[in-house]
């Protein structure tokens, strides 16, 4: 089999503007023509319902920019000089509110008018290139498609078009666009001193990003992100891991032979998936409560008293700290993730060691090798090359994983940091929850949208790099 050839998308993209310009030096009167009135190229070519449908769009465009893009952009740049003011109406004795700017709303219009101009450029180069393209066809005696010939394409061959376009649109309004918010806010000063409508938004430029990298009198956001950068990647690793070996081994276990009622195990642990997430740990984070049972069970048993004298605990406590002492806590959050993750990589494992070869395991074993070798020369690196996918997304997934975190340590840690505290962080905190605190208690979203970049930068080059490696050589036909 021949290489595949490698695309270098700079190349493409001056290939499709260096198309555009050759279809404007070497188009007809269609072409030129519809640099001004979209349209009509398609109108002289026979196609007169498509050329119709183009000027309605151009049309739309120009009246989108005159009411709407040119009023919001006018005012991007400072977003907003007139403040919000109420006052009291002395003919009708009514507060009334003055003619104020929105900088959020300015901000948002902005974008949204900055995407839609930027997708109509693209839709124009492209209709110019398909005009050009309808004049090669007549200048071959080719035939051009009619109106009827394009709507039946658009209900047969292209109809597939027709069913994405509402989902794109979709994940365009509820993906994209707020992405472009969020990275716009991080250069702005919006926090719970600056709330549209009643303040006006300014841009700062880097001075929030540069509030996050360092430490100096009174910000203490440079300290903060450093412990909870080390203390996200270090979760991350562990809970991906610990996860995944479990699951392997757990779903080995039950698999192997004279294991007695192996469908009552798999069940049980099947049963635990069923339950929801945030209900187990709700629950299990009343069990390891200070006061909670698990606590009670401990102090009876004798088991609190021994770890006071051993000195794993402070000597003033008459109980465990499992959730409020960093690292009982961290110790914890790892413990109990597993528990709630370990049975669903069991199934995926599962699944995964029911179709290893088994000529592959019988030759190592007539070669002479132990079930430890076994395991690490053919079980792991065939689960691996099934699962490597997978376990790139989980380790992303526990990066952002809000719940374990928040539900079993919201209310219930609070943090003996105090620069962390005046970071409105805890030890126990990811950058996701961080970020969560930030909005949702504080409303600091300049601080939080800071965050909220670098955790998608983090996951961006992670996953780029991982894949890339991960397909990397030729691994076809190694297990068939």
């Amino acid at each position: 089999m021949g290489k595949k050839k490698k695309t270098n998308p700079f190349a493409a993209i001056g290939n499709y503007f260096s198309d555009f310009g050759t279809a404007v030096v070497k188009g007809d009167i269609g072409v030129k023509l519809s640099l001004l009135f979209m349209g009509v190229g398609y109108s002289l070519k026979g196609q007169w319902l498509r050329g119709i449908l183009v000027t309605l769009i151009e049309i739309g465009f120009v009246i989108m920019c005159i009411f709407y893009a040119a009023p919001n952009l006018a005012k991007f740049g400072t977003l907003g000089t007139v403040q919000y003011e109420s006052y009291l109406d002395p003919l009708t004795l009514q507060s009334t509110v003055n003619d104020y700017d929105n900088s959020f709303l300015i901000l948002l219009n902005s974008i949204i008018a900055l995407f839609l101009i930027l997708c109509f450029v693209l839709y124009y180069i492209h209709n110019i290139k398909a005009v050009y393209e309808l004049q090669k066809l007549k200048e071959k005696n080719k035939p051009i498609d009619t109106t009827k010939d394009n709507i039946k394409s658009v209900v047969g061959k292209n109809f597939y078009v027709t069913l994405l376009s509402l989902p794109t649109i979709g994940v365009i309004l509820m993906n994209i666009i707020p992405i472009f918010v969020l990275i716009s806010i991080a250069f702005t000063n919006y926090d719970q001193s600056h709330m549209p409508p009643n303040s006006l938004l300014d841009w700062v430029g880097f001075s929030n990003f540069k509030t996050l990298f360092t430490q100096g009198m009174g910000n203490y956001f440079g300290y903060a992100f450093g412990k909870i950068l080390g203390w996200t990647l270090l979760w991350a690793v562990l809970a991906t891991l610990t996860t995944f070996m479990g699951g392997i081994l757990l779903a080995m276990l039950i698999n192997q032979k004279g294991i007695k009622f192996p469908k009552m195990w798999r069940t049980l642990f099947i049963v635990a998936i069923a339950v929801p997430q945030f209900v187990t740990l709700l629950l299990v984070r009343n069990f390891f409560a200070d006061s909670g049972i698990v606590n009670t069970i401990c102090s009876n048993i004798g088991l609190t008293d021994l770890l006071r004298n051993m000195g794993l605990i402070g000597k003033n406590l008459t109980y465990i700290p499992f959730l409020t002492e960093p690292h009982w806590t961290k110790v914890m959050i790892i413990l109990i993730n597993i528990w709630v993750g370990v049975p669903y990589q069991m199934l995926v494992a599962t699944g995964v060691l029911m179709n290893i070869p088994t000529d592959q395991l019988e030759s190592a074993r007539i070669d002479g090798a132990n079930k430890w070798q076994v395991f690490w020369r053919i079980t792991m690196p065939y689960i691996l090359s099934i699962q490597g996918p997978a376990l790139i997304t989980d380790f992303v997934k526990n990066i952002n994983n809000f719940n374990v975190i928040y539900l079993l340590t919201q209310d219930v840690y609070i943090t003996p940091d105090q620069y962390l505290a005046n970071a409105n962080a805890k030890e126990v905190d990811l950058l996701v929850t961080w970020l969560f605190r930030l909005t949702n208690e504080y409303y600091n979203y300049k601080m939080a949208s800071v965050i909220g970049i670098i955790v998608f930068i983090i996951c961006a080059v992670f996953t780029i790099v991982s894949f890339s490696k991960l397909i990397s050589g030729d691994r076809e036909g190694v297990y068939q």
